[in-house]
């Protein structure tokens, strides 16, 4: 096993592995082209290889920007200026004087060049059971809802709540308000009834669109009686939309409009509204992991851009591929590589609606079989979670389709990297460790795209998107870390399309927490090694990072050297380990400082953290457990494991106990 940690400390890989590295990268390396990947290369002069386009990109950004544009998205009217950015007033505009439409852009035009290909790929809860929906049939759709939504009264402008599981409707719903210019804010269809009416409040929606009830891993959820909860505390909502995923009927009352019946009353045909490109595509909330959530902004242009080109060469992806993305569309994730990203570009995108384990551990492959999937993007939490059940689940299904592996949400410890490049990537697809964040809209660093044969490191995110430039400062002074082998805060010195341009109502927060601590940067409030290579390592948030003896710690740390020690402990054949050989271990791994923590207590709390479906730690419970106020844990909807927070709290207590005792 092999630990990579913070600040440089790793043990090497091995010998085997590192052919395995360079075997992928020469199947990469395979008639590769800079013009013939990126068409526009062709204009930058001196550009032939992935490192000059790249410091192109950083270097003569409005060019770069603007050719991409111009190229990849379908214009009402053009843009005269490509960026106007001023770090110190949080002021975030691309694109200027051009007008758009993203339904246009992510289903018209493809409609006219390739009607009958699939758009969606519905994977349904119970195995076996996929629903397809063409190009067409997606934009008829769309075109349905859209106008249903102007006959509710839904204006350019409006904000509409969307409360519903992944399916083929909750995609519509999202283009049917892009279509009418009406903004949308998702909301993930497992928050509770308070969680989904502070958002319907604070995004003032007056529609809401929901299912009767949702179906995940074999159980069926009253999403509508949800729904009935939190509008009774949402004055502004004055119709709610429902669609019925299961035949089981459920209450309506004079707000509420069948969907599908109203829909099919509306004609297929539904007139494109010209958008501005700085005008708000949606709202999207975060999950509240540090305390009151934030409404996050995203507009048309910038957005659909940013995600398109992210989503095409990070991941490799080429027409006709299926792109599996396991997330939720309530998240980041879902809005930008299930919905826009893939749909912009033309592709073949699943909606997955069931659990990784569901009906047991070998869901995912088994899917991957069935559709034929080629680019498959999930969490560490769910790798690790498959990672326990053994290889056997995995090597039942036929995975030869798969071209990419990836991983979102949180950085991926060595582990469970390993065993998703060797089982089931069968040591031949690259695995790109991903990170970005709802504020950023798309994928900022990762080790692909890249040149032919660049390797790819164990658990780093490694190389910068084009048009991102990373920074690190310091976190003590603020000055800007200019040699490799560093760490420090993570920002970016230059803005880019696809960024949050404010906080919903509150653009003095928005600066406040992304531009006043470094002025100058985005701060992405992540903390970041940047190895001697140049490669970037992140290493969670700074407000989890530890201070023990000078060395600071992130999350991602403790969480790698936990694992690694259990699985030395296994390796030695150690049934039963003493603390101080526990110990033992983690001093051999990141020194003494830290040894005076290798406790099981201590070690359960780490290996518990509470965290959201898309992998945060969520830290104000963490505060309110050591604060000992855990009457006011508050809303725990959002958390992947609520059970988790009872492990924290239980302890957290035994080592209040060992401390009095010691």
């Amino acid at each position: 096993m092999m630990c990579s940690l913070w600040r440089g400390f790793s043990l090497p890989l091995t010998t085997s592995l590192n052919r395995r590295f360079l075997k992928c990268c020469r199947q990469l390396s395979r008639s590769y082209n800079i013009e013939s990947c990126i068409p526009e290369a062709v204009a930058f002069q001196g550009v032939s290889d992935h490192s000059g386009l790249y410091k192109f990109s950083v270097n003569e950004s409005d060019r770069f920007w603007g050719a991409v544009a111009r190229q990849r998205l379908s214009w009402i009217s053009p843009f005269h200026t490509v960026q106007n950015c001023d770090f110190s007033q949080g002021k975030i505009k691309w694109f200027e004087g051009g007008k758009l439409n993203v339904s246009v852009n992510c289903l018209d035009r493809h409609v006219h060049t390739s009607p009958e290909r699939v758009a969606l790929i519905w994977e349904r809860d119970e195995p076996g059971t996929e629903v397809k929906i063409t190009y067409r049939q997606l934009l008829e759709l769309t075109c349905r809802l859209g106008n249903l939504l102007k006959r509710q009264g839904v204006r350019r402008g409006d904000c509409v709540t969307i409360y519903m599981p992944p399916c083929p409707l909750a995609v519509a719903s999202m283009l049917a308000c892009a279509r009418i210019g009406a903004a949308h804010n998702v909301v993930f269809a497992g928050f509770s009834s308070e969680a989904l009416a502070d958002r319907i409040r604070d995004a003032q929606s007056s529609t809401v669109i929901t299912v009767n009830q949702g179906v995940r891993g074999g159980k069926v959820v009253d999403l509508k009686r949800t729904v009935d909860q939190a509008v009774q505390n949402c004055p502004s909502v004055q119709q709610v939309l429902v669609a019925m995923r299961t035949e089981n009927t459920v209450a309506m009352t004079d707000r509420d409009v069948p969907l599908e019946e109203e829909m099919m009353k509306e004609d297929v045909v539904c007139e494109p509204v010209a958008m501005d490109s700085e005008d708000v595509l949606f709202l999207l909330y975060t999950s509240g992991s540090t305390g009151k959530p934030k409404g996050l902004v995203h507009t048309q242009a910038g957005y659909l851009l940013y995600t398109a080109l992210t989503h095409r060469y990070v991941f490799n992806y080429h027409d006709r591929d299926v792109f599996g993305c396991v997330a939720d569309i309530g998240w980041i994730t879902g809005h930008s590589y299930i919905v826009y990203g893939p749909l912009c570009n033309g592709g073949t995108t699943v909606l997955f609606e069931s659990t990784p384990v569901y009906p047991n551990p070998g869901r995912y492959w088994e899917m991957v079989e069935r559709l034929g999937i080629n680019q498959f993007y999930g969490a560490p939490t769910a790798i690790r979670l498959l990672l326990k059940y053994g290889d056997e689940w995995v090597q039942n299904y036929n995975r030869s389709s798969l071209k990419t592996l990836g991983s979102v949400g949180e950085p991926i410890n060595t582990e469970a990297w390993e065993w998703y490049h060797r089982v089931v990537g069968d040591g031949r697809c690259p695995v790109v460790d991903t990170w970005w964040q709802t504020e950023t809209g798309g994928i900022c660093i990762a080790p692909r795209p890249s040149d032919p044969e660049a390797e790819i490191v164990p658990g780093m995110a490694m190389r910068p998107f084009y048009g991102i430039k990373p920074a690190l400062l310091d976190t003590e002074v603020g000055e800007v870390l200019s040699s490799n082998d560093s760490t420090g805060a993570l920002c970016i010195s230059q803005a880019w399309p696809g960024m949050a341009r404010t906080i919903h109502n509150h653009h003095q927060r928005f600066t406040e927490t992304y531009f006043q601590p470094y002025p100058g940067y985005f701060f992405t409030g992540d903390g970041a090694y940047r190895s001697k290579e140049g490669y970037y390592q992140i290493v969670g948030r700074l407000d989890d990072v530890i201070n023990v003896s000078g060395h600071r710690l992130g999350t991602a740390e403790l969480e790698d050297v936990v694992v690694c020690t259990i699985i030395i402990m296994f390796s030695l054949k150690a049934v039963m380990v003493q603390e101080d050989v526990l110990a033992q271990q983690l001093r051999e791994m990141v020194s003494r400082s830290i040894a005076k923590y290798a406790c099981p207590d201590f070690i359960q709390v780490v290996r518990c953290l509470p965290k959201t479906r898309s992998g945060k730690i969520m830290r104000r419970v963490l505060r309110k457990v050591v604060e000992r106020n855990t009457d006011e844990l508050g809303d725990l909807s959002t958390l992947d494991d609520p059970d988790s927070v009872h492990e924290v709290i239980r302890g957290h207590q035994r080592l209040r106990e060992q401390r009095k005792e010691q």
